[in-house]
C-alpha cells in the first residue's frame, strides 16, 4: 500500500477524536471498521484520489446536523395535494336489500 503524509497500516489518517481520512479502497475494504471509528470517534471522510469525497458518520450526528421539517396540519396537507377539481362527494348511503 502506498503511503500519504501520516497514513497508518489501516489505511487512514488522523488520530483518535478527530475526523480520520479513508482512502476508498481502504474505507471498502475495512468498512465494518470504518462504521465502527464513526460511531466511536466521530465523522471519518473518504477521499478517491486523494481528495475528500464523502464523509461517514453515525446517524445521531447526521440528525443533529439535518433539523427534522416539522410535518404540516392534515388540512395544510390536503389543501397542498391541489385536488381542486376532483368529485370527492358519494351518494347517500340508502342502505341495502337483505332477504331474511
Amino acid at each position: 500500500m502506498a503511503r500519504q503524509a501520516g497514513l497508518t497500516k489501516a489505511g487512514r489518517t488522523g488520530s483518535q477524536g478527530a475526523t480520520s481520512r479513508w482512502k476508498l479502497e481502504d474505507a471498502k475494504a475495512r468498512f465494518s471498521e470504518v462504521v465502527r471509528h464513526a460511531r466511536e470517534d466521530g465523522p471519518q471522510r473518504v477521499t478517491v484520489r486523494g481528495h475528500d469525497a464523502v464523509v461517514v458518520m453515525s446517524v445521531e450526528e447526521f440528525e443533529r446536523l439535518v433539523p427534522r421539517k416539522p410535518k404540516p396540519p392534515f388540512v395544510e396537507f390536503m389543501e397542498g395535494l391541489h385536488l381542486n377539481g376532483l368529485d370527492l362527494e358519494r351518494e347517500p348511503d340508502r342502505g341495502r336489500d337483505v332477504e331474511l
